[in-house]
């Protein structure tokens, strides 16, 4: 059963990583890059010190932070004890996809796509009821979960998994963030 799932894996990825188009490779690969969102990043702070008293904003922020850190660190734990090879590193399947980055750390689960994922959910959950368009950062998390895809580095389940790592992270956070909250009033 277990052998049947990762071949399905492997072969979506295939699919999908074959829609890329050789137009778009650049807007893929610049768009992978996490240098590139620095100032999306300096964004969710700013709308906290927009939202909240400079108090409440530097407490959501450090909260943030800390969401992203402990996700970072299961992420990269995981990805060493699970040794998974990433496609690009595929002897199966890396002369027939298209590649466009080649890391050579492993796959499973997706980094960027549980970074992107913890810091979106934790954001649109502290100023869902201040911004009311702030639900739309997810379309910048599900593009850089597909991303991986395109240039050729994950795996369906890889994002999948990091995506929910992600979310359930930035959860756990906010319900710790809420019980300390009213100190911060």
């Amino acid at each position: 059963m277990f052998e049947q799932l990762k071949q399905w894996d492997r072969e979506l990825f295939v699919y999908l990583n074959g829609l890329g188009i050789e137009d778009y490779d650049n807007f893929w690969i610049w768009f992978t890059q996490i240098r590139h969102w620095i100032p999306l990043y300096i964004l969710f702070f700013v709308l906290f010190f927009m939202a909240f008293h400079k108090k409440k904003a530097i407490y959501s922020s450090v909260f943030l932070l800390v969401s992203w850190a402990v996700t970072f660190g299961l992420t990269f734990w995981t990805k060493n004890v699970v040794d998974r090879l990433r496609p690009n590193n595929n002897p199966e399947i890396n002369e027939i996809i298209r590649i466009l980055q080649e890391p050579t750390n492993f796959s499973f689960f997706s980094g960027h796509t549980s970074s992107a994922f913890v810091l979106v959910t934790f954001v649109v959950l502290v100023l869902r009821k201040t911004y009311k368009w702030i639900w739309l950062l997810y379309i910048w998390a599900f593009m850089l979960s597909l991303s991986r895809i395109f240039v050729g580095v994950h795996y369906p389940s890889d994002l999948f998994v990091g995506g929910l790592v992600g979310v359930l992270m930035a959860w756990i956070f906010y319900k710790i963030y809420l019980k300390y909250e009213s100190r911060f009033y």
